[in-house]
């Protein structure tokens, strides 16, 4: 192929020279597949450049010594060299080209790639789980992760996953993230992080997240960008993580967890898991707080403050009246007011845990002060 390329090089060049049809037209596509062939073997162009800088150099030297045998006039040499360099600039853009065309080629199958092992990391296993609430997983014995989640997933993942070159990881944890724009560029997440960017929502895949220096480094990637990222679970159990990280977007969209940042589902536990089940948490908190629907919503309002500040505190008036910046004799006049409502269901244990769960759902709503 380089002897063919040679020849058809000197040939164009003398061609073009004969031609005297003013700049030179290129078409020796053989140029382009040196360039492409260079790109699909993962090198630079430098090596196919100094090629033909090397070509070019033995050509003149050549041109020079004729030219000195025949007399050919110094304009004239001039200008044969001025078309020789012209003519490489013309191999060069053709190599480029080529280079380039195989280089979006090569980033177009890598993408499409990685996205088919993402679909099987975060679909494998979805079904099991049903609709119910996703769990954290675990590190019991026999709980699939590393080499034996892939296992578990099936033994596409770990051949997908060599054809990226990435690694599998023995836990993850999964991104959801909205974009600050649409045509907002990826974030520089690193080599090594997973990411989606063609779905509505962009999704990332982060190995190994409680590595040292990855939460530092997600941090200033994510600069800009909001989403959440589940937490990290073993690989089999990627879909999980998943779906903790939809959750929190969600509630996030909603305006009940803090939007314009990247949260880590792991540090808002609470909010997911109260104001998740959304309809069971509402049954519960109308049959547990049925006492209040013959007050007034002000004076219900105070008197559920004043019970869950009762409940979390498992203190006295003065506990009590310091968590709420009130003066506790008001505090033992509502105390009394809440033991006439609910009566001995206050000194049940499982009662008070039901309460004081509907009450920091209503809080987290925003439907009740933080003390």
């Amino acid at each position: 192929m380089a002897l063919v390329g040679i020849r058809r090089a000197l040939e164009g060049f003398v061609k073009e020279i004969a031609s005297q049809e003013g700049r030179p037209r290129y078409h020796l596509e053989v140029f382009q597949e040196f360039g492409r062939g260079e790109g699909l073997h993962g090198r630079s162009l430098d090596s196919l450049q100094a090629i033909y800088r090397l070509g070019v150099r033995l050509a003149w030297r050549r041109l020079a010594e004729i030219g000195q045998q025949i007399e050919i006039p110094p304009p004239a040499m001039y200008e044969l060299a001025e078309s020789g360099f012209e003519y490489l600039d013309g191999l060069v853009d053709q190599s480029v080209r080529g280079y380039a065309e195989a280089a979006a080629r090569e980033a177009g199958e890598r993408l499409r790639l990685q996205r088919k092992l993402m679909e099987l990391l975060l679909s494998e296993r979805r079904s099991e789980t049903g609709g119910g609430p996703p769990s954290y997983g675990d590190r019991s014995p026999g709980h699939a992760s590393g080499q034996g989640g892939a296992t578990a997933l099936g033994n596409g993942l770990g051949e997908r996953a060599a054809r990226v070159g990435w690694q599998l990881p023995e836990r993850v944890a999964v991104g959801v993230l909205l974009r600050p724009a649409r045509e907002a560029v990826a974030p520089a997440v690193g080599e090594g992080v997973l990411l989606d960017m063609e779905a509505e929502q962009p999704r990332m895949v982060v190995p190994d997240p409680e590595a040292a220096g990855r939460p530092e480094l997600l941090r200033r990637a994510m600069t800009g960008w909001a989403g959440a990222i589940g937490p990290p679970v073993p690989l089999a159990d990627a879909a999980k993580s998943l779906r903790w990280a939809e959750a929190a977007v969600r509630l996030m969209e909603r305006g009940l967890l803090p939007a314009g940042e990247v949260l880590h589902c792991t540090e808002h536990t609470e909010a997911l898991v109260l104001l998740q089940p959304e309809e069971l948490i509402e049954d519960l908190a109308r049959r547990c707080l049925a006492p209040l629907d013959h007050c007034g919503p002000a004076h219900g309002r105070r008197l559920a403050e004043t019970l869950l500040a009762w409940l979390e505190t498992r203190g006295g008036a003065p506990e009590v009246a310091a968590r709420l910046g009130v003066h506790p004799q008001t505090v033992r006049y509502r105390l009394r007011q809440i033991r006439e409502l609910w009566g001995d269901e206050v000194d049940d244990p499982d009662r008070r845990f039901e309460l004081e769960l509907v009450l920091r759902a209503r809080r987290l709503r925003g439907q009740l002060g933080r003390a």
